[in-house]
């Protein structure tokens, strides 16, 4: 059995004595129902995940951003070169990105992940080298991915978890870092929901309008070129067409957690 069918083989359902139990507990407390919002269905299911109640705490944290760059970047999707790709790996690596400060806030660990970057990066504490490609093909002239590279991406968000989980982190945190990522996750999500590309297709760094509507037909394209949405698509297959190699491993990654019970 390979590392990815091992994987989904392990992830189990979720505790439904312990999710009782947790909502059993909320009824009992002394507040409105659903004065807590989502907090309160959170914790159930963390419940449920650790099979007890109460659930252990979710710390120490643990981010790991996954960074890759995108061939349909020349098709004119953003304004900004692809060297940003490389410049804002750097800056997370110094620990002067939001995510380092909101990580900051919590006792977060950050790593950065470079699966596909286009760019050779310095060694510096934190970065994890696993590329895998210096990045993607452009998904409008073929796939994005060749079916070694999409299995071989999940497999190192796989092996992430593991590592991260194994050096005690007690819940991971997924990020990314990409220029014309967000035309792959439209695509990706079109290509999954069967919504239209206009639906899906956000302005990613803030584009205007011009370009906004180019980012859509681009999207269009690179779906009719690889006969998506399509029912029944395995979706290794469907990542490979028009996905980011940080799109695969971090499915990897949410996958490796689940198989280790530890919430994403």
């Amino acid at each position: 059995m390979n590392l990815i069918d091992e994987t989904i083989a392990a992830i189990g359902p979720l505790d439904e004595a312990a999710m009782r139990d947790a909502r059993d507990h909320q009824a009992r407390l002394t507040k409105p129902p659903g004065s807590l919002g989502v907090l309160e269905e959170v914790s159930v299911r963390l419940a449920g995940l650790a099979g007890q109640c109460p659930p252990p705490l979710p710390e120490p944290a643990a981010v790991a951003v996954f960074a890759a760059d995108h061939g349909v970047h020349a098709q004119g999707v953003t304004p900004w070169p692809q060297e940003v790709t490389a410049q804002m790996v750097a800056n997370f690596l110094a620990g002067g990105a939001v995510v380092n400060a909101f990580a900051a806030q919590v006792g977060a660990g950050v790593s950065v992940v470079d699966v596909g970057v286009a760019a050779e990066l310095d060694d510096a504490p934190g970065l994890l080298r696993r590329k895998i490609a210096p990045g993607t093909a452009d998904m409008t002239a073929g796939p994005a991915m060749t079916g070694a590279q999409v299995r071989r991406a999940v497999e190192t968000g796989i092996e992430t978890a593991r590592e991260l989980a194994g050096h005690g982190a007690r819940c991971l945190i997924t990020g990314d870092m990409g220029i014309a990522n967000t035309t792959a996750s439209a695509a990706l999500i079109a290509a999954f929901t069967g919504l239209p590309p206009e639906r899906v297709t956000g302005r990613g760094t803030g584009i205007d309008d011009a370009t906004h509507a180019h980012k859509v037909e681009v999207v269009r394209a690179a779906l009719a070129r690889h006969g998506l949405p399509e029912r029944g698509r395995p979706p290794l297959e469907v990542l490979a067409a028009v996905g980011g190699l940080e799109h695969a491993a971090i499915a990897g990654f949410v996958l490796g957690a689940a198989a280790l019970r530890v919430p994403v």
